[in-house]
């Protein structure tokens, strides 16, 4: 069973992103769920979401406490929030910042897991310029399937398009498009540069 912890703030898209990935992960014939963990629900809260995917069906129902994947919507809860909790050593670790994990302080995050799983994408960047919005949780599932493989970007699109319409979808198809391209150059230079 793939776990999935998703990190951000009230008002961000965690909730829908979680659902967007349930959506995407059913599309390949995959079980699925995705449900919300909320402290305050304010806008700029933390807010936490769980997706769990599995080829049978899944009768857990509680948070997600050890994760194969982390998201973080939100680079700002890194230092407020033990967002790296329970992370499994193999995890992947998905960043919304231009910056690096030594650039956001988490070289020890770097040093202690595999470097071709963990990397940033500008989401927020991306979603601004696309959407006009500061929405990076569609953008970011294009990167995590980049990162992963675990998910098509095709499933990621068909799972957007489900979610939203008209200009909103087709603006959040491409952020996530982008991210996808933006993650495998990530991961292409990772490549080139531990083979040189």
């Amino acid at each position: 069973m793939l776990q999935i912890r998703i990190h951000g703030r009230g008002g961000q898209g965690v909730v829908t992103a979680a659902e967007m990935l349930s959506i995407a992960a059913f599309e390949q014939g995959h079980h699925a769920q995705a449900f919300p963990s909320f402290g305050s629900e304010r806008t700029g809260a933390p807010v936490v979401a769980f997706c769990r995917i599995d080829d049978h069906e899944i009768r857990l129902r509680e948070p997600i406490l050890a994760p194969d994947v982390l998201i973080v919507q939100d680079p700002t809860l890194l230092h407020q929030v033990d967002v790296f909790q329970g992370l499994k050593p193999d995890g992947y670790v998905l960043i919304n910042t231009r910056r690096s994990f030594d650039e956001l302080g988490l070289a020890d995050i770097s040093a202690r897991f595999r470097h071709e799983r963990l990397t940033t994408v500008p989401a927020t960047d991306i979603a601004l310029k696309l959407l006009g919005r500061p929405l990076p949780n569609a953008v970011l599932l294009g990167g995590f399937a980049a990162l992963s493989g675990l998910i098509t970007l095709e499933a990621v699109e068909h799972a957007i398009r489900h979610k939203f319409s008209g200009k909103v979808a087709e603006g959040n198809v491409a952020g996530a498009q982008e991210a996808f391209a933006y993650v495998q150059n990530e991961l292409k230079e990772l490549a080139h540069a531990q083979a040189s």
